[in-house]
């Protein structure tokens, strides 16, 4: 099996060696718990090894990605058109060739299988950042869009990282649509101790992968990215929600799909 290094050397070890070649891994978790940076640093790491990449942004624009990777010593700018294509979903008002003027599934699928073709026909990483704007208007349909995405585009030779909103309080607005068609889900969190911001992840499932079970505490260093600090004594099932909780989430989640299904 050929692995993927995420460019986080010490968090590669957990997963033996990388993610997967050709799988569909969710990274979720809410705001600010360093989903973006992981994707950045999976994406620089794969040009520098010579693979092409696309990034769909759908949240920032690409001046605002572009910039972000040079906080951390990725100079995104030196292989665009040639080994990357960075797709702006959010600036609607732009209409350059790797631009959406609508965020819909089906267009954007279109652009990133133009953006393939462009690139060529090898192996290539791609990143959605994040799939979840795809369905917060309709969280019904999560599980459809997601299913949709993984189906299509991996005819089309990719390794998919796809970044997911989530909040324990607003969980079912999110959805787990994605979390039901990955291959791989990493989970970040954020909590304040003491007044001060903390951030962890945690591996949560990895096909084909004796992955690690531990929560470990992470920081976002400038110049380097994420960087792994220690391992906390909790393992990923001390630390999924309550099965009280999960069960209430999962049977709201069924509601759901059932009237997405009446409706769609």
């Amino acid at each position: 099996m050929i692995r993927l290094s995420t460019g986080i050397h010490d968090f590669d070890k957990l997963i033996e060696g990388g993610i997967p070649q050709g799988f569909f891994v969710a990274l979720t978790g809410e705001p600010g718990t360093g989903k973006t940076i992981f994707s950045l640093s999976f994406t620089y790491e794969g040009l520098k090894q010579g693979e092409p990449a696309i990034y769909v942004t759908t949240e920032e624009s690409r001046d605002s990605i572009i910039r972000q990777a040079k906080m951390f010593n990725w100079d995104l700018e030196r292989f665009l058109d040639s080994k990357l294509i960075i797709i702006d979903a959010l600036m609607k008002e732009r209409e350059d060739e790797w631009s959406l003027s609508e965020l819909e599934p089906e267009a954007l699928v279109q652009k990133v299988i133009l953006a393939k073709q462009k690139l060529g026909s090898g192996w290539a990483r791609l990143v959605i950042d994040s799939v979840s704007a795809l369905f917060l208007d309709k969280p019904a349909m999560a599980r459809k869009i997601s299913y949709y995405l993984k189906r299509v585009l991996n005819k089309w030779r990719f390794t998919i990282l796809a970044t997911s909103q989530y909040a324990i309080t607003t969980s079912q607005a999110f959805g787990f649509g994605v979390e039901h068609v990955a291959d791989g889900i990493i989970r970040f969190r954020r909590v304040i101790k003491d007044g001060m911001l903390h951030r962890y992840i945690v591996i949560e499932k990895m096909r084909q992968t004796n992955h690690d079970k531990y929560v470990w505490e992470i920081d976002i260093v400038q110049g380097k990215g994420i960087v792994l600090l220690n391992k906390l004594n909790e393992r990923r099932e001390d630390y999924a929600l309550p099965k009280k909780v999960m069960d209430k989430i999962k049977e709201a989640n069924k509601d759901e799909d059932l009237k997405g299904e009446a409706n769609d």
